[in-house]
């Protein structure tokens, strides 16, 4: 039987999407049919998006994705000015992006293993991937001496998570360049509207044992306004959906919350999104761009749904965006400095 640390020897490696140029195969593929011409056209939109000056895109993040490979992508979207906001799960931007960047890491495993020697050796698993749960505990606790460093007040998942960049570039990080802390240094707003649903929750639930009836709190509904302000101040917007759930439906909602408060705003022009999940049990995690047009969410003239497992078509959207270059004649918008 395997010991732990044969387990947890081989490091997952985040892909860098620098290093080679899809725009041959993307072309290639906006030929061809099924799968391969949605990503092309996919790609295109998002090109478009880059393109046009006063468009806001929006991220989303669902699934395990950044543990599988992608964090170091969805750094460089940042970095490289291609992305000016980003709502996700808590456990992206804290199980796998700041628990990365406190020097841990995710270990290429495999879903054929026995889960209870698994368990016995405090080894957490996703599908193939593995997690040190002792280093996710870290985690929790890094998590919790943040929130005792704060006032004892409602936060937005945005005020906290700008709290963790400042933690890591002020010297907590073991790693550069994470989502985290290069989101930080870009003003580029993160929104965890489940925040608590992850290590970020056990790690706050410490603080608030440590520190009864004076502690921070995580206000969603804060989240939500300021995420709408976002959308009211942007003359135009897209928004590129990996997976769904909670920040798919958060931020196409933002439309029709700006209406809510008064102000008419257009529906996001431009919207991706790359997700296995089926449309037949009328989740919204599944639901179509066309059908989010029917509540007033997304225009359909620039919207394309891309049926596939993230981490084998990401790689060459980003990378096309990337080595296409409209990313460098747009101004960055500097959205976390409106608050």
């Amino acid at each position: 039987m395997a010991t732990k640390k044969e387990m947890l020897k081989e490091e997952i490696r985040h892909i860098d999407i620098s290093s080679f140029d899809s725009t041959p195969i993307i072309n290639s593929m906006e030929k061809m049919s099924f799968t391969s011409r949605d990503l092309a056209r996919a790609t295109k939109i998002f090109d478009m998006m880059l393109a046009e000056k006063d468009c806001a895109i929006i991220l989303t993040l669902a699934g395990s994705t950044s543990a599988g490979g992608c964090m170091k992508l969805y750094s460089d979207l940042v970095k490289y000015n291609m992305v000016d906001a980003i709502v996700s799960t808590g456990a992206s931007i804290v199980d796998m992006d700041f628990f990365e960047a406190l020097g841990y890491k995710h270990y290429v495993g495999t879903p054929f293993v026995d889960d209870r020697v698994l368990r016995k050796n405090y080894i957490d698993r996703i599908y193939d991937t593995f997690i040190d749960e002792a280093q996710l505990q870290e985690c929790d606790k890094a998590i919790g001496k943040i929130a005792d460093s704060l006032a004892p007040r409602p936060y937005s998942s945005r005020e906290f998570i700008w709290e963790m960049g400042k933690y890591l570039k002020n010297g907590g990080a073991k790693k550069k360049e994470s989502l985290v802390q290069t989101a930080y240094e870009n003003n580029v707003p993160i929104f965890c509207p489940a925040f608590s649903d992850s290590s970020a929750g056990f790690g706050l639930v410490l603080h608030q044992q440590r520190n009864p009836g004076k502690h921070m709190s995580i206000d969603s509904v804060k989240d939500f306004y300021e995420l709408t302000k976002i959308k009211m101040q942007s003359p135009t917007s897209g928004l590129l959906m990996i997976g769904g759930g909670v920040p798919k439906n958060f931020a196409q909602d933002t439309v029709v919350c700006a209406e809510v408060l008064g102000k008419e705003v257009p529906m996001h022009k431009y919207a991706i999104q790359i997700t296995v999940a089926d449309v037949r049990d009328g989740a919204c995690s599944s639901s179509t761009l066309k059908e989010a047009s029917s509540w007033g969410k997304v225009d359909t003239t620039y919207e394309q749904m891309v049926y596939a497992e993230a981490t084998s078509v990401l790689p060459l959207l980003a990378s096309f965006a990337y080595h296409s270059g409209k990313w460098k004649n747009r101004a960055r918008k500097n959205y976390a400095k409106i608050y």
